[in-house]
């Protein structure tokens, strides 16, 4: 599918995995009740499918800014869509510090995406970045809904406010980048790289806007996320999948690093949150290999294969792969890149022969 092409229909997709989340409505504790609450929500929406409106695009024909126009908005701690509009692009800073964050974690994408790999938006043609805060009452996740980001609160002890990781509004904004694009299938191994691409974003947007190397990176989704009583540090590690939290409310991470640890699944629409750690810790080992700052060469390689029209929306880890592979050579030569990338899969376990 051509990166300028219209997207299918999106999915539903949040940040926090299914698996946490059962973890803890499972559980005896006083918490238990937001996260069934949160569930119960999210399983309302997975399957529902927004349809995107040609009002949220640019223009046809007109020629899209280098400045992003920021919308948020307030729910009022109800689950009413958009809610009320508290903050425009161009206002000073809001009393709201959810309001700021969500302003300055939409501004930090846009970023990323214009300046270091010259794409306009989500959908490459400008689109408004609206953002929703304050929605629904101790709702413990974040979401992407096709047209708009939406936060949570959090429930103040397990989870935090969902505006604080910018890495959290960098996944859930990729996932629109996504549907603009190879639109990945939510299912199964392609459901796993939807998530991961997502993750290698959100991490890279957050190393653009610290100005970190690959070597002081922290390589966390969610670092900041987690409150005081969790025995963990972020959702996710791409560095060492299966580390970010071991706790007795919310489990222990079960990301796999390699294809040895693959999960076979109904759960999570075939465990794409469990999974996605394969692909991601291929994308920390490549961009390891090739040092520097890895938006430059690593994310250049994934943004090529995200948008360059070759990589179907059913592929699975060893397609993902080998595209990658032939991107670092059409971008860098048959040198080091090449090399680094197809180690990197290999270190997962990813037969890219």
């Amino acid at each position: 599918m051509n990166a300028n092409h219209a997207p299918h229909t999106p999915v539903f997709c949040t940040i926090v995995p299914p698996h946490i989340l059962d973890h803890l409505a499972g559980s005896e504790d006083h918490r238990a009740e937001h996260a069934r609450l949160t569930l119960e929500h999210d399983s309302r929406h997975r399957d529902h499918r927004l349809a995107m409106v040609a009002a949220t695009s640019g223009p046809a024909g007109a020629a899209p800014s280098d400045k992003p126009e920021r919308t948020i908005y307030d729910a009022g701690h109800t689950e009413n869509l958009p809610g009320r509009k508290v903050h425009s692009e161009d206002d000073p800073p809001a009393k709201d510090a959810s309001v700021n964050r969500a302003q300055a974690g939409l501004g930090a994408t846009f970023d990323l995406y214009l300046k270091v790999y010259g794409r306009h938006s989500i959908d490459n043609h400008g689109l408004p970045l609206d953002g929703v805060v304050h929605y629904g009452q101790k709702y413990d996740n974040a979401f992407w809904d096709g047209k708009r980001m939406v936060f949570g609160d959090g429930d103040g002890e397990l989870f935090l406010d969902f505006t604080i990781p910018v890495d959290v509004i960098g996944h859930e904004l990729t996932h629109g980048v996504t549907q603009y694009t190879a639109n990945l299938d939510y299912q199964g191994q392609s459901g796993a790289l939807n998530e991961s691409v997502s993750d290698v974003f959100g991490s890279l947007i957050k190393q653009y806007a610290l100005g970190q190397s690959v070597a002081e990176a922290d390589w966390l989704i969610g670092s900041g996320l987690l409150g005081p009583d969790v025995q963990g540090k972020a959702l996710r590690s791409m560095k060492a999948p299966g580390t970010a939290y071991d706790d007795d409310k919310l489990g222990k991470d079960p990301q796999p690093a390699t294809m040895d640890g693959f999960v076979r699944t109904t759960d999570d629409n075939g465990g794409v949150h469990v999974n996605s750690g394969i692909p991601n810790h291929a994308f920390y080992l490549a961009a390891k290999a090739l040092g520097g700052n890895a938006w430059e060469r690593a994310g250049q390689v994934w943004y090529d294969v995200l948008t360059g029209g070759k990589l179907a929306s059913n592929a699975q880890f060893a397609d993902f792969a080998k595209l990658t592979v032939a991107a670092a050579r059409a971008r860098f030569g048959d040198g080091d890149a090449a090399q680094a990338v197809a180690k990197a899969w290999n270190g997962v376990g990813v037969d890219i022969r």
